[in-house]
Parts: structure tokens; C-alpha cells; sequence
């Protein structure tokens, strides 16, 4: 018997998040709350489901979003969520079926690309998804990280405040818009996300209410927060043994995220940092006096991304240098799939259809691990993932298409 895959209605919700939750091996309880909280931001349009005799066997869910480039201009990505294919129905070709279907409807809409944050590195290559962005998260053990913890100064006249999430809802979406004008790979927090991450909305989940401090200048601009909690540990001899979690921190100045990070390893009673997802070239560990005292709990990829319109990825975004190349890039789907010359300048870059030899040759997935400026072209040829087809191509598009800070996405999504 075949299976039908199309859009969930308004009776089919509920069997959908049940599945949806099954499939994330999380208990497959749904309350009337959470309906009433999760239906108003669900657009079932763009929601999936794989039916089997009329049940749900698979879940798909897709959003509008916008990401950051280098540079500071955005992206119209189609940020994809909710994945799930049932343990019965697996190897049948539904996420296939899901997904060739999501991604021609964003190309029909104009979407530049396509996102998603991948539960098993393995699923995602097939579809043309590379990886744009990796994270890192540090332990930090702060009695023996160096850092003076005897004093609350701030340097450059800066200063700490205490704060709650009612002002972080108020500052927070200025600070973050500011950051992904700053750093590629960001993508965009909605109202309800703000509201979600500061505990202002029905707890779907078991909820914690976090500190947050905000740094503000000399001149009382805001310009970073933290948000962390902290467990409640103590040795037999009574001394202090606790961790701090740091759920999020936006800093938009240097000296806005020194000083953060100097508070939140400074907190009394704390031992131990978990830093949360970071990006890899975070200051952190160089900012500790002994940069041992952090180490390394996760290293992983976190965004990938799926190109859609090959100009309209590389064109909005700046370039280190001035430079052309030439992309032959190869899409199965056809989506991205041509030659291009991509003629780049730190004011900006034009990409246009070429018939000229290539300089490289690469798949679409390859080209979106370089998009954003993380990945090295010299490395994916050494890979036999890039083919160079005029000698020193791959050297001058690093010297292009790379970035001196890392693509950071810091949301889950």
C-alpha cells in the first residue's frame, strides 16, 4: 500500500505532535496547554506528515528565516524542523519524499537557501546540505583558571547590573540584531522565541528561571547580557562545588564580552563553567590566564545549509579582498546546479551565469560549507571534495570567501 505524504489539517495537530515527540524519543504525552501554546505558530501548510492507513509515520516542518551573512546582510532561508520518521517506516523514502517537496516550494517562493541543525551528521549530505557552521562548548574550571576573583571591577568604566527576563525581552532583540549585523550565521529570534528562552510562555518543558546580568559602557549602553543557572553542590568539607550553565550570551562590543564572561567565572561559589554552545574561535579560553583550565566537552557541527540560488547566497554578502572566480556547481536536484563568476570586493560581490572555464569544481553541499567563511577550499580539495581546475583556485578563493572570525549560529532550532 502506498503512502500519501502531504499537508497535516487542523484535526491531524495533535497525531502530529505525538509523532513528532515519538520520534525524538521524547514521551508521547500531548496536553491540551500545549496544543493551545504550539497551534497559533504552526503554520500547517508547512507542516508534514507521511500517513499509513490514516496514521502519522513521519513528521516534517519548515519556517520562514532570515541568516546572516558575512557582512551584515540577511538571507530568506526555509529553516527546516521537526524531522521524524517512525521506526517502523524507516528506508521507505518518506524524508526524501518530505523533503523534495519542501525544497521545491522555496525555490517557488524565492528562498535563497535552506537550514536545518541535524540530529545525525549522516542524513543530510544526500539533499545537499553541507555543513556552514561547527560549535563548541568549554567546562572551565575556575580555581584554576587564574582570573582574580577577588574583585567586581570592570574595566573601561563598564559596569555589571543584575537584571531579570522582562529586561532582557526589552534589550535582547536590539543586542542580537547587532551581533548578526557583526557575524555570520546567525539566525533570527521571533518574538516567541524571546519569549520561550526568558520563560515568559506556557513551559512546554521543565523550566528553570536563569540570573541574567547585562553589561552596559561607561556611557550606560547595554551592550551584552548573560543568562545562566547554577546547580547547588557542596563538598563533605563544606566548600563550594558548583557549575554554572550559561544558557546565552550576546555581547556586541569586546569589551562587552570580556567583562561577561569575567562575571560569570568570577560568581561566588561557582568552581565550574559550562559555557554552552559557542563558536569555535571563541575568546574564552585565551581570555583565562591558564586557557587549560577550559576544556573541550563538545566539538560538532551545528548549521547546515542548502543552497538554493547561487547568486543569491554570494552576492549579499562582503568579501576579504578583491577577486573573481568561476563555480561550476554541480546539484543533483538542479536547484543550484551551473557556472558562475563571482566577482568579489570588500564593498561587496555580483554573481552572475558564465560560460567561461571554471576555476572550480564543486558540489552544491561543498560550496555551502564555504558560504558563510568557515570552510577552507584548500582543504576540501586535499579532500578530493573540490576539484581545482585552474592550478592556485582553491588558495584564491580562500583568500576570498574566508572569514577572520568563525560563522557562530547559536540557536537550535
Amino acid at each position: 500500500m502506498s503512502l500519501e505524504v502531504r499537508a497535516i489539517d487542523e484535526s491531524e495537530f495533535r497525531e502530529w505532535l505525538l509523532a513528532k515527540r515519538a520520534g525524538f524519543l521524547m514521551p508521547p504525552v500531548i496536553k491540551d496547554e500545549d496544543i493551545a501554546d504550539r497551534r497559533p505558530h504552526t503554520d500547517l501548510n508547512r507542516a508534514y506528515g507521511a500517513f499509513d492507513r490514516g496514521r502519522i509515520v513521519a513528521t516534517f516542518h519548515s519556517f520562514p528565516q532570515r541568516l546572516s551573512t558575512v557582512g551584515g546582510a540577511d538571507l530568506a532561508a526555509d529553516a527546516v524542523s521537526a524531522v521524524t520518521v517512525a521506526p517502523t517506516h524507516r528506508r521507505r523514502g518518506l524524508l526524501s519524499r518530505m523533503m523534495a517537496g519542501d525544497l521545491a516550494r522555496a525555490k517557488e517562493r524565492g528562498d535563497a537557501c535552506a537550514t536545518l541543525i541535524a540530529a545525525e551528521y549522516p542524513i543530510y549530505g544526500r539533499f545537499g546540505f553541507g555543513v556552514a557552521s561547527w560549535t563548541t562548548e568549554w567546562v572551565v574550571d575556575v580555581t584554576r583558571s587564574g582570573l582574580d576573583r577577588r574583585t567586581g571591577e570592570v574595566e573601561g568604566g563598564g559596569r555589571i547590573d543584575l537584571s531579570d527576563g522582562a529586561e532582557i525581552r526589552k534589550v535582547g532583540p536590539g543586542l542580537h540584531r547587532r551581533l548578526a549585523a557583526q557575524r555570520a550565521g546567525i539566525t533570527d529570534r521571533t518574538a516567541r522565541g524571546w519569549d520561550i528562552g526568558t520563560g515568559n510562555s506556557y513551559p512546554v518543558e521543565p523550566w528553570t528561571e536563569p540570573f541574567y546580568a547585562v553589561y552596559r559602557s561607561a556611557a550606560g549602553e547595554a551592550e551584552g547580557y548573560v543568562a545562566y543557572t547554577a546547580d547547588d553542590k557542596w563538598s563533605d568539607q563544606k566548600q563550594p562545588a558548583n557549575t554554572a550553565k550559561v544558557r546565552d550570551l550576546v555581547a556586541v562590543t569586546p569589551a562587552a564580552e570580556r567583562a561577561l564572561w569575567r562575571y560569570v567565572c568570577s560568581v561566588d561559589w561557582i568552581t565550574r563553567v559550562r559555557t554552552g554552545y559557542r563558536a569555535p574561535d571563541d575568546i574564552l579560553p585565551l581570555l583565562l590566564p591558564d586557557p587549560r583550565a577550559a576544556q573541550v566537552l563538545t566539538h560538532a557541527d551545528m548549521l547546515w545549509l542548502r543552497i538554493l540560488d547561487v547568486p543569491e547566497v554570494l552576492e549579499p554578502r562582503t568579501y576579504a579582498t578583491e577577486g573573481g572566480l568561476v563555480l561550476d556547481v554541480r546539484d543533483a536536484v538542479g536547484f543550484a546546479a551551473g557556472r558562475y563568476r563571482l566577482d568579489a570586493s570588500p564593498e561587496g560581490g555580483s554573481c552572475t551565469p558564465t560560460t567561461a572555464a571554471p576555476d572550480l569544481v564543486l558540489d552544491v553541499a561543498e560550496l555551502a560549507t564555504l558560504a558563510l567563511g568557515d570552510e577552507s577550499a584548500v582543504r576540501l580539495a586535499a579532500l578530493g571534495r573540490v576539484e581545482e581546475a585552474a592550478a592556485g583556485a582553491a588558495a584564491r578563493a580562500d583568500l576570498l570567501l574566508r572569514t577572520s572570525r568563525r560563522p557562530w549560529s547559536m540557536d537550535v532550532f
